[in-house]
């Protein structure tokens, strides 16, 4: 089974456009120096009142940014600067994300717990770090996005700001930092800290918002692949909330997300029966129920499971590949013995594995579908002949190569003779031949 990656494909609700909700309830400041202050504004002198209303009553972001700009260059040192720098840095998020970033950074040295410059922050290291290859920077950008996380959720209320209106942004911002933070621990393999960020997530919210397409619905798929990374996985909970999540996504999400809630049932249970009855218990309660591990009865244990498979099926050789691993981790000697043979000294082919890190001289995959789901290696290949160019972290590649070894725990098979498999190229179309036509007869 091959995993959707769907993190961020349902985030159509974009916390820029809450912040720039948000921002847009400012009082505006007052003109002339003898003017009296009203609405909570400040007093500017004439010109710089008349810059200012000029800059701020721009019709669109595009036209904005560069007004709210050249404001700051004239007035560096200006009363409403932090007021400038705000709706400078929503304007930008409507088109430009490395200068929201950067107006971010330039509020927050002005207000160091200024929440919408943190939720800005937490929410755009996090979509650079999503469309990030290298697996350094992306890290590097999830790190960011993690920290004004942190400190986002650190911020005490300010004192010109209502209680209401304080919960009120707090509602829409604190979901992003978790996930931030949560996303961020996934890129270091702890699940556990995931799981809680994620959780408290879902949880900050009215549990209605969590059944609407959109970042929360994400979260809650993230929360399956998170407990699913868990050591041990569990199963059963990731079964619970990517069914959950799946069932509220729209198409085509639903059909991306539904593999992982059977793969993970039935990981769990050791078949298909009762998932109907998950289904919609799941739609019921954001929360699994307190009996779940005791309504839906646990598959049977490993070396019960080996045995079985090996007793029904006449040729070992047909099995998967993540059936053949699992017996090579929890048989016996025996049995382990009888499915290494069947493939030991055997060349074969492997499309779509995933590249975990990758030498010259050597690839480490995960290839079947229990690895590629818990992102871990289960094959080594050590190549024929050293890369001219090497893949990626993340990348699908196709290899051949030869069993020649392995490990039982954790599982590790080693391939020699390895070779990456090019994609095929389109056969080039023959360019169009031109005929001269046929010179006329004269009668």
């Amino acid at each position: 089974m091959k995993k959707a990656v769907v993190a961020s494909l349902l985030a159509v609700a974009s916390v820029a456009s809450c912040a720039r909700a948000v921002a847009q309830d400012q009082a505006p400041a007052s003109a002339g120096a003898s003017a009296q202050q009203a609405g909570g504004g400040v007093q500017l002198a004439p010109a710089e009142y008349n810059a200012y209303t000029a800059a701020i009553g721009q019709s669109t972001p595009q036209a904005q940014a560069p007004a709210l700009e050249s404001f700051l260059q004239t007035y560096p040192n200006s009363q409403v600067k932090a007021d400038v720098l705000q709706r400078l840095m929503v304007a930008y998020s409507a088109f430009d994300p490395a200068k929201t970033l950067d107006a971010a950074s330039r509020l927050l040295q002005v207000e160091p717990n200024n929440i919408r410059a943190l939720t800005m922050e937490s929410y755009f290291n996090l979509q650079t770090a999503e469309q990030t290859q290298d697996p350094t920077a992306k890290q590097a950008a999830l790190d960011k996005a993690a920290e004004a996380g942190q400190k986002g959720l650190a911020v005490p209320k300010p004192a010109n700001i209502s209680d209401a209106d304080f919960a009120k942004l707090k509602e829409a911002a604190d979901p992003v930092f978790h996930r931030a933070i949560a996303t961020d621990a996934l890129g270091k393999k702890d699940a556990a800290t995931a799981v809680t960020q994620l959780k408290q997530s879902l949880s900050s919210v009215p549990v209605e918002q969590t059944k609407t397409p959109g970042p929360l619905l994400t979260d809650t798929y993230l929360l399956a692949q998170a407990y699913y990374q868990t050591t041990p996985p569990d199963a059963l909970s990731c079964a619970w909330y990517a069914t959950r999540a799946a069932t509220f996504a729209p198409e085509p999400y639903k059909s991306q997300m539904m593999p992982l809630a059977k793969y993970c049932y039935k990981k769990y249970h050791g078949a298909d029966d009762g998932f109907d009855t998950l289904v919609a218990a799941s739609q019921q309660s954001l929360e699994p129920p307190a009996n779940l591990s005791t309504t839906i009865t646990p598959a049977p244990k490993p070396a019960d499971i080996v045995k079985q498979v090996i007793a029904s099926t006449p040729d070992l050789a047909t099995l998967a590949v993540s059936d053949k691993e699992f017996i090579l981790q929890n048989g016996s000697p025996d049995d382990a013995a009888k499915v290494w043979d069947t493939v030991k000294g055997k060349s074969v082919q492997f499309p779509d594995a995933t590249v975990v890190s990758a030498t010259d001289t050597a690839l480490v995959l995960s290839v079947s579908d229990d690895a590629v789901q818990s992102k871990t290696a289960d094959f080594t290949f050590n190549l024929k002949e050293p890369l001219k160019t090497l893949p990626v972290a993340g990348d699908k590649i196709t290899v051949t190569g030869t069993y020649d070894s392995y490990t039982q725990n954790p599982i590790m098979i080693t391939m020699s003779d390895g070779t990456v498999v090019e994609p095929k190229k389109a056969p080039a179309k023959p360019a169009a031949s031109h005929h001269r036509a046929p010179a006329r007869r004269h009668k």
